[in-house]
């Protein structure tokens, strides 16, 4: 029995080390992306559900879900995640990674603070949780479709 759970703990340690490939899709392209990126990183999507005013669609690896949230249209407006690591933001976040990163480097850090909002011209992002739970999402302002509520992207 003694024997088992340390390998059980040696697995779990192994696991947490090594990279392994997480679901994302890319802010502000279209829905042909994510197809792509799932494929491309070895991740199941696991299921899409289609709303009034946009879609979700969610794919899982083994350590994090993300979620991505289209508009009628089909373009990626929002990305929703949550699991045992953050995601890649340069991949979630595409070509706003670098509006955010500069907007990021310009604010305060709040120490003892487990959350944290960014929001840049045309990107905001946000995390939060703690270890084994982090969350987060970043969207697009301008491509929110009207009528949706920002506390439905989780």
């Amino acid at each position: 029995m003694e024997v088992r759970r340390g390998i059980t703990a040696f697995g779990l340690a192994l696991a947490l080390l090594l990279p392994v490939p997480q679901a994302q899709a890319t802010l502000g392209e279209r829905a042909d992306s994510i197809a792509k990126d799932s494929k491309a990183l070895s991740t199941a999507t696991c299921k899409t559900v289609q709303r009034d005013r946009y879609a979700m669609q969610e794919m899982t690896s083994e350590t994090t879900a993300v979620r991505e949230f289209l508009t009628p249209e089909g373009v990626v407006f929002a990305v929703a995640w949550n699991g045992l690591v953050h995601p890649d933001l340069s991949q979630l976040l595409g070509s706003y990674d670098q509006e955010y990163r500069t907007a990021l480097s310009k604010q305060q850090r709040k120490r003892g603070h487990r959350q944290t909002q960014v929001r840049a011209n045309r990107v905001v992002v946000e995390t939060w949780g703690h270890m084994r739970n982090l969350q987060g999402r970043a969207y697009l302002p301008g491509l929110v479709p009207q009528g949706v509520n920002l506390d439905e992207i989780h």
